[in-house]
């Protein structure tokens, strides 16, 4: 059976669509497509999660993201000279403009017009994966973990980390665990954007001229978040400009490389911090993180006594990783099984997520 993943993560810089073969026994890439986010949509929605979009313009968000993965979906088709037909299912995440799980009111909110793409493209589209575990009393995130444990829970002692815009971990024994450690490129691509007008800071090079302020990291290290237990969750909603504004201002005369070393160091720190409370000797990197070669070296740095790889050189592409989850997402759903996440997101059960939109 073929399926669609598609995912638009917070660092919102291209929608990743992946066609998988998947069956009981393995979740198999057969192609892939990186396709660039359109701009005045990233603006839009960095409108919306700065807390100053109205609903018309949430409406236009919700058509013009359905029109953009429409036609990231039907260009790979095109591309792997695919019919509509070959496929069973599009899993389809969406873009997150608010998650809070812990709210008086909670929920989880992502835009995309399921029903849009799934008439544009013709083929069934499975969304809404996130509201039915708050509902059970989950966070609804991270949802990595439950793929993790599906491809590499055999390989012993070993922790799995995705570095998007936040940064989750996956641990496999005695019992699956995974959740947000906080920030992953998110405060370096707006500090790098802000100062150089760059998306992002290429292999960590403008970090690596910079010297680590520590009692700036120090300070944010002491951010409440850090100090919650798992299960945890966050996003833009929380770690976004004012989080930085927040930590700088009491400081003087750092330099902006500085600054950008500081905040590659606090990824770095917060992800080794949470692997040193469990027993691991392997950690994999997937995620746009694990292009960043100097995020890395100082992730390992702060790890010395184990081995820090990327997903990559164990068969499974870390670009497409988060695409694939949501592939395999649709094929549990069309299977009615459950995903084993309650000991991730601290829901009561595990359960069938994702509501199903007919393209007919």
């Amino acid at each position: 059976m073929i399926y669609i993943g598609v995912m638009s993560g917070t660092s919102l810089d291209a929608i990743d669509v992946v066609l998988c073969n998947i069956d009981e026994k393995s979740c198999k890439l057969l192609a892939s497509l990186s396709y660039p986010f359109d701009r005045s949509l990233r603006e839009e929605i960095l409108d919306v999660i700065d807390g100053t979009a109205t609903l018309k313009q949430i409406g236009k968000i919700d058509t013009h993201l359905g029109i953009e993965y429409s036609k990231a979906i039907n260009l790979l088709l095109n591309e792997q000279n695919l019919n509509h037909k070959e496929i069973k299912a599009i899993g389809l995440h969406g873009q997150t403009v608010w998650h809070e799980p812990r709210e008086e009111f909670p929920f989880s909110m992502q835009l995309g017009n399921p029903s849009l793409v799934a008439v544009r493209c013709g083929i069934d589209v499975v969304f809404d994966f996130r509201q039915k575990d708050i509902a059970l009393g989950g966070e609804g995130a991270p949802f990595a973990p439950a793929f993790h444990k599906e491809i590499f829970s055999h390989i012993n002692k070993c922790a799995v980390v995705n570095i998007g815009g936040m940064a989750n971990i996956t641990l496999f024994s005695p019992t699956l665990i995974g959740y947000d450690c906080g920030c992953g490129n998110v405060l370096m691509d707006l500090w790098i954007y802000e100062i150089q007008g760059k998306r992002y800071d290429h292999n960590g090079e403008w970090a690596k001229s910079g010297k680590i302020n520590f009692k700036l990291l120090n300070s944010m290290l002491n951010d409440n978040y850090f100090k919650l237990k798992y299960p945890k969750s966050t996003g833009r909603e929380y770690f976004n400009k004012d989080f930085l504004i927040k930590y700088l201002e009491p400081f003087d005369k750092i330099s902006d490389r500085d600054i950008q070393a500081t905040l590659l160091e606090l990824t770095a720190r917060i992800i080794a911090d949470e692997i040193k409370k469990f027993d691991i000797e392997k950690l994999l990197v997937c995620g746009g993180g694990a292009k960043n070669i100097y995020l890395l070296d100082r992730i390992q740095t702060n790890l010395p006594y184990l081995k820090v790889d990327i997903t990559d050189n164990y068969g499974v592409s870390s670009d497409n990783m988060e695409a694939m989850i949501f592939a395999w997402f649709a094929y549990k759903r069309l299977k009615n099984e459950t995903i084993d996440l309650k000991t991730v997101t601290g829901a009561k059960i595990n359960t069938i997520l994702g509501g199903i939109y007919a393209s007919n």
